[in-house]
């Protein structure tokens, strides 16, 4: 696997804004990646 697909972060509960701003970068990456080259 990529290492372009896998990031960890370390967040506390109130950094919500911050939470959400991380997922939307972390969707629009994995969906400019495609398909991931691991089957299911």
């Amino acid at each position: 696997m990529e290492p372009e697909r896998v990031q960890m972060y370390n967040l506390s509960s109130a950094q919500g804004a911050r939470f959400a701003e991380i997922a939307t970068e972390m969707t629009d990456n994995i969906k400019a990646l495609g398909p991931s080259p691991v089957n299911s």
